[in-house]
């Protein structure tokens, strides 16, 4: 040490004399180290950067219809997303299982209908568990078509977890099994949408379908995963020919109707192709911060009815701003009674149906038998639905005219065409039994805890029969209890409620007297499910 030093010393007065001294190329690199060393600043240190969070993804689930191909199983007031399969699962519950099985999922958002709210939560029963800690509720008073949705959900997002969480938008009503690989399409398509891409998901065709849009694709896009390429332009549903030329043409994908965007590049995508929607919601989601938004109905109508397509995919697609996901998981809308019938196993004639069924000489047929038995003879390709209040019996090849039987009920008032004979409440059910002027019976099921409004009827009185559980009634001024195999009487214009106070549902027959007997008859002072007008 003693010798590097004087050396040092001696290097810092005349590096020629030091050269001169015929000093080791060695030892004499190790000199200049130690005296750069000495030269150089300080070395300072920062802190490591903390890591990036996550970026938040948030599933959109766009829940509601007006239950009109799948008639009668599906009704205005039950339609599709929540009608049962032949699993007894329903769509909504499917969707949002699958939903919640992507990576990341920081919220959990549910446009849908008031009217439905108390049913969706019903759905997501079984998902409770693995619901997000935020977890959100938008409740249209009507409908207005996919993109005010769309727009409603992003805003909402934006001040809720900002412009770069991503959000992910899935009809309630199709069906994936193949979880997997939806899981890694969506996963593509964060990718995407992360980048800036308005993103949606194609579906590689296995026929020559008619009854859905197409998406022309065109550049492939790098990366890993499933396959991705630039959207050239979206084409309607088209005629059998041209079906037949795009599953031909090899870069056709059905449109599934589902997306993936960042909040920022959605919100943007409105402000340039359709500010009108985004002007008519941005004050109602301004209203309100609570998990559920009930949007106002005078401010909802202003918002035009126009889909997410036709609004801004479009646009966007000829402006080379959207990428599309093929994916390569199963995938079904449940559209028609052909796709219900494929849900189920067909025996050695081709014949598939539920329930319990009886089928001579029958081939090509699908048959949903309810409460009956339903036996068919000698016929061929049909579809027939029986329910406890109407029947549909039509050729396979005429599936798609379903709807215009809907139309024609609406048309003369009839309510089949709304509700069923069992209708879903948020306190439980009720069903009609027998209806003719003058009279209607129910029987009425209220769920363990729960209660009815606190109302009355101007134009009918109510007979009430308990046959199982106990009844806590209001009427009047008076409180009381009914047990099983008691009764009581509500006469008209008196204020009353049902309860359940018990841990077993409560059963009861109800027998309405008067000269209107319709659901609308009612004026409700309280109510738990917030259903009392503000």
């Amino acid at each position: 040490m003693f010798v590097a030093r004087k050396l040092l010393k001696r290097f810092d007065h005349n590096t020629e004399r030091e050269t001169a001294l015929g000093i080791e190329s060695r030892t004499w690199g190790k000199l200049v180290q130690i005296q750069a060393l000495r030269k150089k600043p300080p070395q300072t240190f920062s802190a490591m950067p903390a890591p990036q969070a996550p970026v938040p993804v948030i599933p959109v689930i766009l829940s509601g219809g007006a239950g009109t191909r799948l008639w009668p199983l599906s009704r205005e007031t039950a339609p599709k997303p929540s009608m049962p399969l032949p699993d007894g699962e329903t769509l909504l519950a499917k969707t949002a299982a699958r939903a919640l099985a992507v990576a990341g999922v920081a919220d959990f958002v549910t446009v849908t209908n008031r009217e439905y709210y108390f049913h969706t939560k019903d759905a997501y029963a079984g998902v409770r568990d693995r619901l997000p800690p935020k977890t959100s509720y938008l409740l249209e008073p009507f409908g207005r078509n996919t993109a005010p949705a769309v727009a409603l959900a992003a805003l909402w997002a934006q001040r809720r977890h900002g412009g770069n969480a991503v959000l992910l938008v899935l009809p309630a009503d199709h069906l994936i099994r193949d979880h997997a690989g939806f899981a890694s399409a969506v996963a593509r398509a964060s990718t995407l949408a992360q980048a800036g891409s308005l993103v949606t998901f194609g579906i590689a065709p296995t026929h020559p379908e008619t009854g859905f849009g197409y998406i022309e694709c065109g550049a492939t896009l790098p990366g890993d995963g499933p396959p991705a390429f630039k959207a050239v332009r979206f084409v309607e549903k088209p005629e059998q020919d041209k079906a037949r030329a795009y599953l031909a043409a090899g870069n056709y994908a059905w449109n599934s109707g589902m997306f993936c965007f960042t909040v920022d590049a959605v919100l943007a995508a409105f402000e340039r192709h359709a500010p009108a929607v985004l002007d008519a919601v941005r004050g109602i989601v301004e209203s309100g911060d609570a998990p559920t938004l009930e949007i106002d109905a005078k401010r909802f109508a202003d918002a035009p009815d126009i889909s997410l397509d036709y609004a801004i995919m479009e646009k966007a697609s000829a402006e080379g701003a959207v990428a599309v996901v093929r994916g390569t998981f199963d995938w079904s809308d449940v559209g028609s009674w052909q796709a219900m019938a494929e849900l189920t196993e067909a025996d050695g004639d081709g014949n598939r149906g539920q329930g319990e069924r009886v089928t001579i000489a029958t081939r090509g047929t699908y048959v949903h038998a309810g409460d009956r038995v339903v036996a068919t003879v000698g016929v061929e390709n049909m579809v027939i639905v029986d329910t406890p209040d109407a029947v549909l019996v039509a050729h396979r090849d005429h599936l798609q005219r379903v709807k215009d039987v809907v139309g024609e009920l609406k048309a003369r008032g009839h309510e089949s065409y709304r509700l069923h004979k069992t209708v879903a409440r948020p306190w439980g059910a009720y069903t009609v039994l027998e209806e003719a002027p003058g009279f209607k019976i129910k029987r009425i099921e209220v769920k363990p805890g729960a209660a009815l409004s606190l109302q009355l009827h101007h134009r009918r009185s109510e007979h009430w029969v308990v046959v199982a559980g106990i009844a806590k009634v209001t009427r009047g001024e008076d409180t009381f209890v009914v047990n099983a195999n008691g009764s009581t009487y509500i006469p008209v214009e008196t204020k009353h409620r049902l309860e359940n106070p018990a841990a077993e549902p409560l059963v009861m027959i109800e027998v309405q007297c008067g000269d209107y007997l319709g659901e609308d008859d009612i004026v409700r002072f309280d109510d738990k499910y917030g259903r009392v007008p503000g």
